[in-house]
């Protein structure tokens, strides 16, 4: 192969690169559209401080912490999907109710689940309801109302930083909270790979919570991570956690 040849062939492969880190610049800039309008209804739980918010059915534990606030809610079966819908987001309008404030709206994260038999029953299949924290049903309505019906619709998780990764488990499995996910925000499918392994998928414990039974394998690597949303988007996240990494700690992206 001649000089000119092998640097064609450079130059096309280098060409090819650019073309895949290119698409995978775009892939994780990509945005998501809000979906059509919806109706369902609308209670709140919590407090006015929603402190009765914490915790929860996907895993996010202590809200403030993790970046959600009170800007939450939790979900009745057939939004809640098993636990698929957490993390995604919202935008509710109040609708069709003399307890309406006109005008307003509020954009909501899922980070519960609003169990059959709740008060009242709203949360009983085959209906969808938002059981919202105080602070955001205030904001569409008069507290006194107690329920309202609402317009909702699936929209951007807009989020500030990188994802992030608590690392919890024992010397047999990991689990991984994954949170603080942009776009979509409701992580489907998710994959660990150390700097000496391929990728493995964990399978959802609950919530937003993943697990394997690769902790032998994975001790003392850099891992990555890889996530995909319900769109089908997929982010990488090469090296977030160093060699070193251990259980409670909680590492970030970058990426988003």
């Amino acid at each position: 192969m001649t000089i000119e040849q092998r640097t064609m062939v450079q130059a096309h492969v280098t060409f090819k690169l650019l073309l895949v880190l290119a698409g995978c610049v775009l892939q994780v800039q990509a945005a998501y559209g809000p979906s059509g309008w919806a109706t369902a209804t609308a209670t709140f739980y919590g407090g006015a401080d929603a402190g009765g918010t914490m915790g929860g059915a996907c895993g996010y534990g202590n809200l403030y912490s993790t970046g959600y606030g009170a800007s939450t809610t939790a979900l009745s079966a057939p939004l809640f999907n098993g636990g698929s819908a957490c993390g995604a987001c919202y935008q509710l309008q109040c609708a069709r109710s003399n307890h309406c404030y006109a005008g307003r709206s509020i954009t909501v994260t899922a980070t519960n689940f609003c169990p059959t038999g709740s008060e009242g029953g709203w949360c009983n299949p085959p209906r969808k309801h938002f059981d919202l924290s105080m602070p955001m049903f205030t904001t569409l309505a008069r507290q006194v109302a107690g329920v309202v019906p609402v317009d909702y619709r699936r929209v951007a998780c807009n989020k500030k930083g990188g994802q992030r990764f608590l690392m919890t488990g024992n010397p047999y499995f990991i689990m991984v909270l994954v949170y603080n996910v942009a776009g979509a925000g409701d992580v489907q499918r998710f994959f660990v790979k150390g700097s000496m392994t391929g990728w493995y998928e964990l399978r959802r414990n609950w919530g937003q919570i993943w697990t394997c039974t690769a902790d032998s394998r994975l001790k003392g690597q850099a891992l990555s991570f890889r996530t995909q949303t319900s769109d089908g988007r997929q982010v990488v996240s090469i090296d977030a956690a160093p060699a070193n990494w251990n259980f409670g700690q909680t590492f970030s992206s970058g990426v988003n």
